[in-house]
Formats: structure tokens, sequence, C-alpha cells
């Protein structure tokens, strides 16, 4: 009597823990079918639970993969660029085109007039359109100048309005201490000095903007123009901006935009 109570209580229970796989079974399956299709669908439970283990597992693999070629690509390309451009100085402002004493220098122009209708800025203003890459010079009645330029790399690059305090001819260069301290840190070691000729990054002219350390100047790295290389300059084709320089007077008034 006792093992009769026993068995059926025990079949109560056994009953009570199937029930929720029971949902979905129809009502003439026997006991040990609903195990196992209970039993198969902890299997397959299990083999999914394995697999998108194994897709994350490959998926980061994969992610890392990414990761390390894009990093020896980086490293191979700053190799490369050190390597063909032959010096810090040079990778600093640029490739020169050319080897010798006339280094980086050409009678090349960008330089374009070009229709003007912005009636805001006076003639003899500047203008320079970071994202554009160009400075404008507006010549008045309609018309301005478009010359290509270099501008500021990413976190040099600024703007505002001022005027041109001074001007130079073939101008010698005293890095800022703040590109000094800079460039020392990364174990570069900037003249304190350098005369003015074709081998000096400001190239063959220079226009300071008063109340700041920028210029608008040549360059020994004609190449770069058209790209945001300098530390907050604007660098133009030697040949454009000895146009530049017999356009524009001490006082004309230059905005810069980014």
């Amino acid at each position: 009597m006792m093992r009769k109570l026993l068995t059926a209580v025990l079949f109560v229970l056994l009953s009570l823990s199937v029930a929720p796989a029971q949902a979905n079974v129809p009502a003439n399956t026997s006991q040990d079918e609903v195990l196992l299709i209970q039993k198969k669908k902890k299997l397959a439970a299990l083999k999914a639970a394995e697999e998108k283990k194994k897709a994350a597992r490959a998926a980061e693999k994969a992610k890392l993969k990414a990761a390390r070629l894009k990093a020896d690509k980086l490293k191979k390309t700053r190799t490369a660029a050190r390597r063909d451009c032959g010096g810090f100085m040079q990778c600093l402002f640029g490739k020169p085109r050319r080897s010798g004493s006339n280094a980086g220098m050409s009678n090349r122009s960008k330089r374009k007039q070009v229709a003007w209708n912005e009636t805001k800025y006076a003639p003899g203003t500047l203008i320079v359109k970071t994202p554009e890459r160009a400075l404008y010079y507006v010549m008045g009645d309609g018309e301005a100048m478009r010359y290509s330029i270099g501008v500021g790399r990413e976190g040099f690059q600024w703007s505002g309005n001022s005027r041109i305090v001074a001007k130079a001819e073939w101008p010698s260069w005293t890095p800022p201490q703040t590109m000094i301290k800079r460039e020392a840190a990364k174990g570069h070691i900037l003249p304190p000095f350098m005369k003015g000729g074709p081998g000096n990054p400001l190239g063959a002219r220079a226009m300071y903007i008063g109340g700041t350390i920028y210029r608008v100047h040549g360059t020994n790295a004609e190449s770069s123009i058209g790209g945001a290389v300098s530390s907050g300059c604007i660098r133009m084709m030697n040949a454009d901006v000895i146009d530049l320089y017999e356009r524009v007077s001490v006082g004309s008034p230059i905005y810069v935009y980014q």
C-alpha cells in the first residue's frame, strides 16, 4: 500500500516538473516521449548558446586582427614617410620636390581670378576659407584672386580676423618656444633660428598677422599645398605668395574661417 502511495506521489511530482514542456505537446503523448522532447529542447538550447559564444569569439578575433593590421600599416606608412622625406625638418614641413640650393622652389602657381559677390568685404581684404584650402584676395568690381593654400593640421586650425602688420622678403624663422618644447618632447630638436633662403620653411615671402604668432607665407615644400599640414600658418606656393605680397599692404584686413 505504501509503495503504491509513493509511486502516485512521484508521478504527480514528475508531471508538475515537465508541465511547462508539455504546453506544446499533444495530449496523447506518453511520459517518455515528453521527457525525450524536453531533453532535445535542452540540447538545442545548449547548442545555440555555444554557437553564439563561438560567433562572438570569432568576431572579437577578427576585430583584433583588423586592429593589428591597421597599426602595422600605419607604422609602415610612418616609417616610409620618415625614410622618404630625408630628415626631421623635411618631415615637419613637407618633402621638397627637388634637391640643391633651390629645394622646394619653383615657378608653379595655383592662383586664378574668380567671380566674387561677397560685397561686405572691401577691396584689398584677405579671406581664408580653411575647408576650401583657399585664400581669396578681394580685387573689387566683383572679382577676387583665389590661391590654393596649406592650412593648420588637426588641433592647430583657428579662426578670427585681424590685419597684416608686417611683411618680409625671404624671411628668417625663429620657432616659437611652444613649438620648440612640443617637438623636444617628441625627441626633435628645432634650431632656435634659421636665416631666410630657399631652404627656410617660410619660403620666399611672409605677411605677419597681428595679434597672433601666425603668418601667410611661402614654403620650401610646395607639394604640401592643399593639405592640413602647418602649425596654424597659412602656407602658399612661392610664386603665389610673391604675387599676393605685391598686392597686399600693411594694414590690410584678413579673415580666417573654419
